[in-house]
């Protein structure tokens, strides 16, 4: 899985690239697991696994594992990608996992179904999340066509292991996602994802002809999800 970084001057002129073909072990079950980590770490992503501090939390009700929280995660192949289906698909794609995230689209039907503006498209391409403006009525969730929003029924913060201080929590009732690590890129640094995929992610600026993004698209096939929508997704998929 490759992915490329967006932009801080030009609106949409980088995308994500992401090498899925697990076959050259960029992308083993090992290293999935430590880029999900990385990311639900930094971003104080709840998990439902977790045991619960019960004499600061008492009145925690068992979960329902149904309302997972994930900003990233991984799709088996079928899911991630239902219009590629067909009867001669390739063998390796049925048994193929892809790591699915918010795909900071182009077109952001998110951005469009928000009656808040909590859900944003900054002029860099990166669609963000103000939390605090956010009223969980979900539309966003509805208009997502990718699967890439998750919305908080409980407090998720008695199921953060050990919370990030320098990422805000959410509480009860707000909607969140992927965010590119839009805080890591104002200060010049690699987004999480990209920092434990031992080179299965990349991040570049599609408008430079030399950049490592175009030339990985330029040499090899890549899809895109979904494409038929009209959402222009900045993921690419290197199959």
């Amino acid at each position: 899985m490759r992915a490329n970084h967006m932009s801080l001057l030009d609106e949409w002129r980088d995308s994500v690239v992401r090498d899925a073909d697990r076959r050259t072990n960029k992308l083993n079950e090992e290293v999935v697991e430590n880029i999900i980590q990385a990311c639900h770490s930094a971003h104080n992503v709840p998990d439902f696994n977790h045991e619960v501090d019960e004499e600061k939390y008492p009145d925690t009700r068992p979960v329902n594992h149904k309302q997972e929280v994930k900003w990233i995660w991984d799709e088996h192949f079928h899911n991630a990608f239902p219009d590629k289906e067909d009867e001669f698909l390739a063998e390796k794609f049925k048994h193929l996992g892809f790591l699915a995230t918010c795909n900071h689209c182009k077109n952001a039907p998110c951005v469009q179904a928000c009656p808040t503006q909590a859900t944003f498209k900054r002029e860099d391409g990166i669609v963000l999340m103000d939390f605090h403006r956010c009223i969980g009525c979900r539309f966003c969730m509805a208009a997502c066509p990718y699967g890439s929003r998750s919305f908080n029924f409980r407090d998720p913060r008695p199921f953060i292991p050990e919370t990030n201080a320098d990422f805000p929590t959410r509480s009860k009732g707000v909607v969140e996602k992927c965010n590119l690590c839009a805080e890591r890129l104002a200060k010049g640094e690699q987004p999480h994802c990209v920092e434990a995929s031992e080179g299965a992610i990349v991040v570049g600026d599609l408008e430079d002809p030399e950049s490592e993004v175009r030339i990985l698209l330029n040499e090899n096939y890549s899809i895109r999800r979904k494409q038929a929508l009209g959402t222009e997704p900045s993921v690419y998929y290197v199959v």
